[in-house]
């Protein structure tokens, strides 16, 4: 069985590792506060206390932080993973970062004889919990191939989309569905309850048809609860789509709801949301 090393074990994070334990995998753990992962190290895992000791005698490392430059941090810096890294290891980035640097850490693995995979995933907490996590992949089909039984242990839908920075493309795609359908959740719910209905009967009316979404399904009973913890932080969301606007501009893509998502979590953000759920947008409309 592969030795795994997982770096960054926030609220996704720690219910992969606790599929990848259930499984008999020995799994290491580093995050920077050691707190965080006691309920990980209770059940089982081991502690690294440096990103160092984390890579040292794993045979897969995989790493899901919060920003691109956590990522570039912790892979290309002199006490960083590929600095530390052995031949024949695999890393395998699951945040939501850029295409470039992705592109960029697989070069950079290569050159040491390691491998590298791009693996952002969709499905929120609940996905990571279910293990029915949608992860999409960027680089080799052998390197993927080799991971992918590991992949199946917290993910229901695993499609490798290309070569290396595919996967992340892939993900700003999901992010911009997910970004102008909130925007849709929230105004059909706003506008309900502006008109006097019941919005407990009115999700249990919409959601089955057309107009049915994961988000609408999972994220709207929880803004009707006034329940705006994260399953996924408002502060990450709006970092993927500056990234998306970032992509986009250098394809010469006009994306004017990609434009007005960004700027309603800006302005969330602001109002010191940003340690918040994505479904938080919904008090904009209650404001």
């Amino acid at each position: 069985m592969k030795n795994i090393s997982f770096i960054g074990t926030g609220v996704m994070g720690a219910s992969i590792v606790k599929h990848l334990l259930q499984a008999g995998y020995p799994v290491t753990v580093h995050t920077r506060t050691k707190a965080k992962a006691e309920p990980l190290l209770t059940a089982g895992a081991k502690w690294a206390s440096t990103v160092a000791g984390a890579v040292q005698g794993a045979d897969l490392i995989f790493t899901m932080v919060g920003m691109p430059d956590d990522v570039e941090e912790i892979y290309l810096n002199g006490n960083g993973i590929l600095a530390n890294g052995t031949r024949g290891q695999i890393v395998v980035d699951m945040t939501t970062s850029s295409p470039a640097l992705a592109k960029e850490i697989d070069q950079a693995a290569a050159e040491r004889g390691m491998a590298s995979l791009d693996a952002p995933v969709s499905g929120g907490d609940v996905g990571a919990k279910n293990g029915t996590l949608s992860i999409m992949c960027g680089g080799e089909e052998t390197v993927f191939e080799s991971v992918k039984p590991i992949f199946s242990l917290f993910g229901s839908r695993i499609i490798r989309q290309g070569g290396a920075g595919a996967g992340q493309h892939t993900k700003m795609s999901n992010q911009l569905a997910i970004a102008t359908n909130m925007i849709g959740v929230c105004e059909a719910l706003a506008y309900a309850e502006k008109a006097g209905l019941d919005l407990e009967r009115v999700l249990e009316s919409i959601s089955p048809g057309a107009a049915g979404s994961w988000s609408l399904s999972n994220l709207g009973p929880r803004m009707l609860a006034g329940n705006f913890e994260p399953g996924f932080y408002t502060k990450h969301f709006l970092k993927d789509l500056r990234i998306a606007l970032d992509e986009a501009r250098n394809m010469n893509l006009e994306l004017p709801g990609l434009q007005l998502a960004a700027r309603l979590y800006e302005d969330l953000m602001a109002k010191g949301y940003g340690d918040k759920g994505t479904q938080v947008l919904f008090k904009h409309y209650q404001s």
